[in-house]
């Protein structure tokens, strides 16, 4: 399993519904973009979200989040939420809805 399928159709109708949305799959997940800015991200049963330098810190220290990234890199300004953080809806929500404020403030790419 690449990634959990079920979770990217909990996270996808709380996105659509912003302009410039869009999703491709990647890195064998799924990213989700608002104006060409990668916002969310479903990485096996795990939720990549953008948060942004400001709210890296106090995202980190909510339960079931650790820092983002690979090979001993890590992301300033992305979290990953584990399965625990996501067990409802509303957890969901507020994890997309975290994540779309951020990028919201960004320039659309092109």
């Amino acid at each position: 399993m690449a990634y959990d399928e079920l979770l990217a159709r909990r996270v996808r109708p709380f996105l659509a519904g912003y302009p410039g949305f869009s999703e491709k799959r990647m890195f064998g997940g799924i990213a989700y973009f608002l104006d060409g800015n990668w916002c969310i991200g479903i990485f096996k049963e795990s939720m990549v979200v953008r948060v942004g330098l400001e709210d890296y810190e106090a995202a980190l220290q909510e339960p079931h989040v650790t820092p983002f990234g690979s090979e001993g890199r890590t992301m300033r300004g992305w979290v990953m939420v584990d399965p625990l953080g996501l067990e409802d809806l509303p957890a969901v929500r507020a994890w997309v809805e975290r994540g779309a404020a951020f990028v919201e403030t960004l320039p659309p790419k092109e």
